[in-house]
């Protein structure tokens, strides 16, 4: 690894240059060039996610929360107790349960317990890993430990499109 300051060759791994002692510990960290790849490792999540979600709690009636779902159009809602972020319901949760009663079922019996979130400052780029590695489809938001938004994979597209055509 050649150090950017002096020249030097170091061996790869090197997290410090050896001649000078300049910091190479970022160098093999993926820094945005320009245009497109610059906005996608840049823009925050705040950006682009559907905002103020209307949450459920873990005893609500899964029908309560299919119908918050089938009323918004949203694929997910973000389950809360005392304001913190416990669990995601998303339609794919309901649509693999066999012989349950929507009306008699609690969310608590059908949510993603503790999901993986996002805080409102990390990068579109950072969402689109989580979803990729966690093959999720709507992702929680969160700002100071309290759901803000949620971030779907059509946010996402639509992003996409926006900066690609």
């Amino acid at each position: 690894m050649k150090c950017p300051a002096c020249g030097h060759e170091n061996l790869e791994g090197a997290d410090r240059c050896e001649e000078c002692m300049e910091s190479l510990r970022d160098l093999d960290v993926p820094q945005p060039r320009h245009g497109f790849q610059a906005h996608l490792m840049m823009d925050p999540v705040s950006k682009i996610y559907s905002p103020s979600p209307v949450p459920v709690v873990p005893g609500d009636s899964v029908m309560h929360a299919a119908t918050i779902m089938r009323n918004l159009r949203a694929g997910a809602v973000v389950v809360v107790d005392n304001d913190k972020l416990v669990g995601i319901l998303s339609e794919v949760d309901l649509l693999f349960r066999e012989g349950a009663h929507l009306e008699t079922s609690r969310v608590s019996d059908f949510m993603t317990k503790n999901p993986e979130s996002l805080e409102a400052d990390s990068s579109i780029a950072s969402a689109l890993h989580l979803m990729s590695v966690g093959g999720y489809r709507h992702v929680p938001v969160v700002q100071e430990n309290r759901v803000v938004g949620i971030i779907s994979i059509k946010d996402v597209l639509r992003y996409l499109k926006q900066h690609l055509l």
